[in-house]
């Protein structure tokens, strides 16, 4: 009797930990939206503007061709908890199956971006916001195999999702009430 009480106690800690990873990947979605397609509310200049790069990287072809670096980076970064919450919400799903969710958000994204005039579809964004994924699930299984436990693994990651999710939300909303040196203009 105490096993099944044990058993049960487990599958409750597992339903909270699963819900709170839901919650936090929601937040991290819509916050997702919100940068990407709504540019935090702030009106760009190149907004309004259709165009379409088909070429990855295109302005390595270019002479004198300099590619925003910063940009690249960013793509990168922003896609990674993609990747780290794919590892744990979808484990079940093969590594090409999450490689083509990736790919798919992020097309989604530049699709969006280009129908609703808030950017243009940027192959290189494709590639490099896929990459992003790519990375966070390689950090996954980093911190699943350093746990050699899944669900300890996950209250971690919900742990440090939480506090970055506080942490993203709080610069994001200083940002937009510009309290910050840094401004989007």
């Amino acid at each position: 009797m105490n096993l099944q009480k044990k058993g049960r106690s487990n599958r409750g800690d597992n339903n909270v930990t699963n819900k709170v990873t839901n919650v936090l990947f929601i937040i991290y979605l819509i916050t997702l939206f919100w940068i990407l397609l709504f540019k935090l509310g702030v009106r760009f200049s190149y907004m309004g503007n259709r165009s379409v790069n088909l070429i990855p990287f295109r302005e390595l072809l270019l002479p004198n061709g300099k590619m925003d670096v910063s940009e690249i980076i960013l793509n990168i970064v922003i896609f990674v908890p993609l990747g780290i919450y794919a590892g744990v919400l979808f484990k079940r799903w093969s590594w090409s199956a999450k490689l083509f969710f990736f790919f798919f958000i992020s097309l989604m994204f530049e699709v969006l971006q280009f129908i609703i005039r808030v950017g243009a579809f940027d192959s290189t964004d494709i590639v490099t916001n896929t990459l992003g994924g790519i990375i966070g699930l390689l950090i996954f299984a980093a911190i699943d195999k350093v746990f050699n436990n899944s669900s300890k693994a996950q209250k971690f990651i919900n742990i440090v999702a939480a506090i970055g999710t506080v942490l993203m939300i709080s610069l994001l909303v200083l940002l937009k009430m510009n309290m910050l040196p840094v401004r989007y203009q």
